[in-house]
């Protein structure tokens, strides 16, 4: 009934750039965090960036992506976005949108079902 959808994957060369969103349905996003999650095939799975309730912005783990990936939200739209630049090979992965009470944390209450990027010359 509480769905998440990303959308926006696809192909990608090295150094392109694509914007995923993520679109809540059966609940408002206004009192939840939003972390994008990545696993590619044989890999755990990663915690790259997420946004509080409140619009502040966490990038957990992935220095990786800090200065390529920014993460937006408009809760008007029940959804938030990921702007991904620079695209290199190693980001291919699916990606994920994940949904948790409040403040960035662990354990998120609400997954989507992932988007595919492939990042390939």
């Amino acid at each position: 009934q509480l769905q998440l959808v990303e959308s926006g994957g696809g192909l990608v060369q090295p150094g392109g750039s694509l914007r995923l969103s993520c679109v809540a349905s059966g609940f408002s996003l206004d009192y939840y965090s939003i972390t994008w999650f990545r696993q590619a095939p044989g890999k755990e799975r990663e915690a790259v960036i997420c946004i509080s309730f409140s619009g502040n912005i966490n990038s957990t783990d992935s220095d990786s992506v800090k200065g390529r990936f920014t993460i937006s939200r408009d809760n008007a739209k029940n959804t938030v976005y990921l702007q991904m630049n620079s695209l290199k090979l190693e980001d291919t992965a699916v990606y994920y949108c994940a949904a948790r009470s409040f403040s960035c944390g662990n354990n998120p209450a609400y997954w989507g079902q992932g988007t595919q990027v492939t990042v390939s010359s």
